[in-house]
């Protein structure tokens, strides 16, 4: 990536995740968003670039003929007039402050651009991994209401039966709807063993429901791993952080030394993660070439190349992938497609194909998050807002599954023993 840090977005591991995840494109309750500053020897997180810290020194009065000050002098005239003016005094000037800030990035109407206050900020900077304190369910902020983008397994999320796409629409008896998503995160976490009251709106149903989720500390796993029946190896990838790479390396060679006769990679509720641990796992599966393209405003591009030395560079493969499957997990999906190197099942991905960088204010104001650059898969496509289409799609119902139940998992087995034939 640029000189310049990650998610997801988005992540919220709920205990919250900012998605965007990472890239999460989510955000995990219980943990607002990867983190801000790389850990050393680390890329940032897909989401961002370095942050940094502008000194006024670097801001220029005048840029493209544009006398800066001359531009902003009605905002100041305007302050005056409210503290001289307004009927309810005396005004607080951190919030006229802050407010003028939001209204400044929301100009662009771009949904990830936006500005975190001090509060906000330190909560991003929460690390990507580890134990958190939540209800353990990823989340969009970028919605108009707080929207799941999938729960974490064995999470009191995922117990009280909350669903993908499931929007907060009131937390504790009280009504949420004209709250930025943001904010109405701070309601939903909380210590572990406390109980909070989500009022739940879902597609389908015609009225709004409660659930009452006992809040737990979440510890976030990055690779499960195990041997299914019919001798297939199987992998899931819970996030991109920092120690993925060597994980699913340790957890490759343990299950080939059963000699699978294919591989499931399952990234279904993967908010994102890490850049660099994006490459390195699709790099365990692609032996060369493109892993995805970063475009900068200026024009400037980044192309990211598969490392040498992958464990899995040929056999059979399927990656499973839904709505919940987003940033760093389309990069690795998108690549795996792009390249034929295994078939996608399931549902359309999340579609978060656009890379933030968050800069640090002076005087602990916060930082802008600001969209510096989009991303592109290897056959060149563009997946922001689209996601990716499965080679085969295997819808899950509405209603859900029964216990046990896994028909994407069930189709890819199929695959991989021959009982099945994509239609590509």
């Amino acid at each position: 990536m640029k000189s310049n840090t990650w998610k997801v977005g988005l992540v919220l591991a709920v205990a919250i995740g900012f998605t965007g995840l990472a890239f999460t494109s989510g955000v995990a309750l219980g943990y607002v968003a990867p983190r801000i500053t790389a850990a050393a020897g680390d890329a940032p997180p897909i989401e961002l670039a370095i942050p940094r810290i502008l000194s006024r020194d670097e801001i220029t009065p005048e840029v493209d003929g544009i006398d800066q000050e001359q531009l902003i002098a009605p905002i100041w005239e305007a302050w005056d007039i409210l503290l001289n003016d307004y009927v309810d005094q005396p005004l607080d000037n951190e919030a006229l402050m802050r407010g003028a800030l939001r209204g400044l990035v929301d100009a662009l109407e771009d949904p990830h651009t936006s500005y975190m206050d001090p509060e906000q900020f330190l909560q991003a900077n929460l690390p990507l991994n580890g134990e958190f304190e939540g209800i353990g369910a990823f989340v969009d902020t970028e919605a108009e209401y707080l929207t799941i983008i999938s729960t974490m397994p064995g999470s009191p999320a995922e117990q009280a039966g909350l669903h993908a796409g499931d929007e907060v629409i009131g937390v504790n008896g009280e009504d949420v709807t004209g709250l930025d998503p943001s904010l109405v995160i701070r309601q939903v976490l909380g210590p572990a063993g406390s109980t909070v009251s989500l009022t739940i709106r879902r597609e389908g149903l015609t009225e709004p429901f409660v659930v009452e989720i006992v809040r737990a500390k979440i510890d976030l796993p990055s690779v499960e791993s195990e041997m299914l029946e019919d001798n297939i190896a199987y992998v899931r990838l819970l996030t991109f952080g920092a120690d993925t790479s060597n994980d699913l390396t340790r957890a490759l060679r343990d299950l080939q030394r059963e000699d699978p006769v294919g591989l499931i990679l399952d990234l279904r509720g993967n908010g994102g993660g890490f850049l660099t641990s994006a490459i390195d796992v699709a790099s365990e599966f692609i032996p060369d070439g493109v892993i995805l393209i970063e475009r900068f405003g200026d024009g400037e591009e980044t192309i990211h190349q598969a490392r040498p030395g992958g464990k899995a560079v040929e056999i059979n493969l399927v990656v499973l992938i839904n709505g919940g499957t987003a940033s760093a997990s389309e990069i690795v999906a998108g690549a795996v497609q792009d390249h034929e190197r295994g078939l996608l099942v399931g549902e359309t991905s999340f579609g978060k194909g656009s890379v933030q960088n968050w800069v640090e204010l002076d005087d602990n104001q916060g930082a802008i998050r600001v969209t510096i650059a989009r991303w592109y898969t290897p056959g060149d496509r563009l997946i922001h807002g689209i996601g990716l289409s499965p080679d085969v799609e295997v819808l899950i119902p509405e209603s859900g599954l029964d216990e046990g139940e896994d028909p994407q998992l069930d189709e890819a087995i199929k695959l991989l023993l021959g009982e099945a034939v994509p239609n590509r």
